[in-house]
């Protein structure tokens, strides 16, 4: 189906609330609506298409896209009713009927395992037949149906490898939402991943509720794979200068990926590992399946394998029944492996968790002053990182112009983000830059040189 190329573009806005997942999502719909003829906005005014994306886990995420949906609801009204209003993502999955209830200017809602449909949804919408509404889990199906080739958006891209989450941690909405874990074949990265490289993508990030759960089909149908495998392989396309994989369990953390990130130079020193708290009770009360003397070794073996390697974690304060102890076991795991970088949030209900119905929850004021003394001790350790790599010199794959005219920005080996001085020509490129300074969110640098792509 190929849009008429005389017709004026449908212009189509997309809203993206959440995690990396939602951001490949959001990419996924503009590659499945782009044969109908639509064409990114930059804002909702005057799009024929806006679609909210939304995400379930913090905290007041349906009434923010209630909110949203009343401005929209504003706006469409003022183009005649021409604007077609579609909820997507895990808010949708969560709660679909009631956003429809609550919201009649909604034409469309579908889960994240559904948004493969929209091209039929949109169509049944403008005949005005058919249900408006889906949700169901049929992952494989999408993944089958998504268009093979992406436009690729610039030199860094998401691929997802792996969807949903059987871990059923008790504050988590994920399970519920995302469905069973489920992973793609071999083959079908590994075409996606080629595809992108050849529209000059140099940074993959390979994508998944529980990514290190990976286990896909192997080439030739020949058994499955681990995650440790796929790196190994995608290691090998050429073009792919930089792999990354976000976010992870540490009940997956095998040995055959610790090992990996020693063996490829390719494979960016910087491993994000959420732990949520230091605290073995609360772990059990979350349902995490792991100690925290277990987390302390493996953040001892990856740093045994790639020494380099800046950590990076979660950390939820005021989970039900946490005490001071609690919370200090926790501050104690962070002083002990030292991150480069962190989240932490303060614990709050989401509906439907056995958390949300657990006895003894936290005070608010209790839970202030402790996310207060965790985000203190992070800021501190992030920016002691960040001033260590003062006169280093770094490959920095530039990603954008910078804030000031005549700099351009772009991201560290270690996630962090680095402006300096340089012509728009260096975007989309690896630049070596000395770093010359530093503050807790980013770093300033001076171009040495720049690393030409090979002819």
């Amino acid at each position: 189906m190929n849009a008429d190329p005389k017709a004026p573009a449908k212009r189509l806005f997309i809203k993206t609330y959440g995690c990396q997942m939602n951001v490949y999502d959001s990419e996924r719909m503009k590659d499945v609506l782009k044969p109908l003829g639509y064409a990114p906005a930059d804002s909702p005014e005057g799009a024929d298409l806006v679609v909210l994306n939304t995400c379930h886990i913090r905290e007041k995420a349906t009434e923010k896209v209630f909110s949203e949906l009343g401005q929209l609801k504003r706006m469409k009204q003022e183009t005649g009713g021409r604007m077609t209003i579609a909820v997507a993502g895990c808010v949708a999955q969560a709660e679909g009927a009631e956003i429809m209830r609550r919201q009649p200017a909604v034409d469309l809602v579908l889960g994240p395992q559904s948004y493969h449909k929209l091209p039929e949804m949109i169509a049944r919408v403008s005949r005005q037949l058919g249900d408006r509404l889906e949700t169901d889990f049929d992952v494989e199906d999408k993944f089958d149906a998504l268009p093979k080739q992406r436009e690729a958006d610039g030199p860094a891209a998401f691929v997802s490898v792996q969807e949903g989450c059987d871990k059923f941690c008790t504050f988590c909405v994920v399970p519920y939402t995302r469905g069973a874990e489920f992973s793609r074949t071999v083959d079908d990265i590994v075409l996606e991943t080629r595809g992108l490289a050849a529209q000059g993508v140099k940074e993959i990030t390979l994508l998944g509720q529980n990514v290190n759960a990976f286990h896909g089909a192997a080439p030739d149908g020949n058994g499955e794979w681990g995650l440790g495998q796929l790196v190994r392989h995608i290691s090998k396309i050429g073009g792919i200068d930089r792999i990354r994989y976000t976010t992870s369990h540490p009940r997956d953390m095998d040995d055959d990926l610790i090992a990996a990130h020693g063996e490829l130079d390719n494979m960016m020193p910087f491993l994000h590992l959420p732990v949520q708290s230091g605290s073995d009770r609360i772990l059990k009360a979350m349902n995490r399946g792991h100690t925290a003397d277990h987390y302390r070794d493996i953040m001892r073996k990856v740093r045994d394998a790639r020494p380099d390697i800046a950590l990076a974690s979660d950390f939820i304060v005021g989970f039900p029944g946490e005490t001071d102890q609690d919370f200090e076991d926790t501050m104690a795991l962070v002083r002990d492996i030292d991150y480069a970088i962190a989240y932490s949030f303060k614990y709050s209900r989401r509906p439907g968790t056995p958390a949300s119905d657990m006895f003894a929850q936290v005070d608010e004021d209790v839970k202030n002053e402790r996310l207060q003394r965790l985000q203190a001790l992070l800021r501190e350790q992030q920016e002691r990182f960040n001033r260590s790599q003062i006169g280093r010199t770094l490959p920095i794959l530039v990603t954008a112009k910078g804030r000031m005219s005549g700099q351009v920005h772009g991201r560290s080996p270690y996630m962090q983000s680095v402006h300096f001085e340089g012509s728009e020509d260096l975007i989309g490129q690896v630049a070596d830059v000395k770093i010359v300074d530093a503050s807790v969110n980013s770093l300033a640098g001076q171009l040495i040189s720049r690393k030409e792509a090979a002819a």
